[in-house]
């Protein structure tokens, strides 16, 4: 059955994969080493991550969350102000994750010199805006390769080599993230499902966030193509930092990606959670191929 996602009056239904997959045909697809088989959503990898949904997109949905967690979004329906939508998620995250209450969920601080039970998604962004390729990084981008079969392609240097110490380096980087945390991933697809569910009560009709991103050498991305001076198709990263202000995004490097990235590649935007990520416009862009072009400041 195609998924049909509501936020109130706005109702979007979703194309097959078939409809997807035919669409593909003479356009940049993802290639078999940046993608798993399999993932967590209603798309596959291939489709999800090829360069027709980034023209073309379509709502995810994480396996599950909806249902788990219908009574959030009943609620949420019924909040009309983004701010008091905003209180009501976080609040109902440290109700249903005991985040406020770790020993209820089983954590035993004193036993943790590590004081991982304090890890939550708040931490988790945090962390990324302060280091994208630290330890919490590293589990958000496992999260991604997970849900969605984005393969991550860089942490602390290129992850194209599975025998690689980078990569060794990144699955540690994970372990520790995860180990004797409080569901993080769990709470990542609630997250990510929120930040949906906003995107289609605040923008209901805008399908495409032009965004930017500073770079110092387009030689150092995964080039699939390059149709024009300029213009090119690349693979991004499964897990991106990206910045709705140009001038921001100058800041980061000698030249400057600029996109059109679809709503349903968006982990967190300004302004969903007020506080967090909020000092340079940064967005969490999940990957895949994208067409892009390159200029300068």
């Amino acid at each position: 059955m195609t998924p049909i996602l509501t936020y109130r009056n706005h109702h979007f239904s979703a194309p097959s994969a078939l409809e997807l997959a035919q669409s593909t045909s003479g356009e940049a697809t993802l290639p078999v080493w940046a993608r798993r088989s399999i993932n967590r959503c209603n798309l596959p990898p291939v489709i999800l991550g090829s360069l027709a949904f980034q023209q073309q997109p379509t709502p995810l949905f994480i396996d599950g969350v909806h249902a788990l967690h219908r009574q959030l979004f009943t609620t949420l329906n019924a909040l009309a102000e983004p701010t008091v939508r905003a209180l009501h998620f976080r609040q109902y995250m440290c109700c249903a994750f005991l985040l406020d209450h770790l020993d209820s969920a089983g954590a035993n601080p004193q036993r943790q010199r590590l004081k991982r039970h304090k890890a939550d998604y708040l931490r988790l962004l945090r962390g990324w805006m302060f280091n994208a390729d630290g330890m919490e990084a590293a589990v958000l981008k496992h999260w991604v390769e997970s849900r969605f079969g984005l393969l991550p392609r860089n942490h602390r240097g290129s992850l194209k080599d599975i025998n690689s110490p980078c990569y060794a380096a990144y699955l540690a980087d994970v372990s520790r993230g995860l180990y004797n945390a409080n569901a993080l991933e769990a709470q990542l697809d609630l997250l990510y499902s929120f930040c949906q569910y906003e995107l289609g009560r605040r923008f209901p009709e805008q399908q495409h966030w032009r965004l930017y991103r500073g770079i110092n050498r387009i030689e150092a991305h995964e080039l699939l193509n390059q149709h024009e001076a300029g213009h090119y198709q690349l693979v991004l990263n499964n897990l991106n930092s990206f910045s709705g202000d140009r001038d921001t995004a100058s800041a980061f490097g000698d030249a400057i990606l600029d996109t059109l990235v679809p709503g349903p590649k968006l982990l967190y935007f300004p302004g969903l959670l007020p506080g967090i990520l909020q000092g340079e416009q940064e967005h969490l862009v999940i990957g895949g191929v994208y067409e892009v072009q390159l200029g300068w400041w």
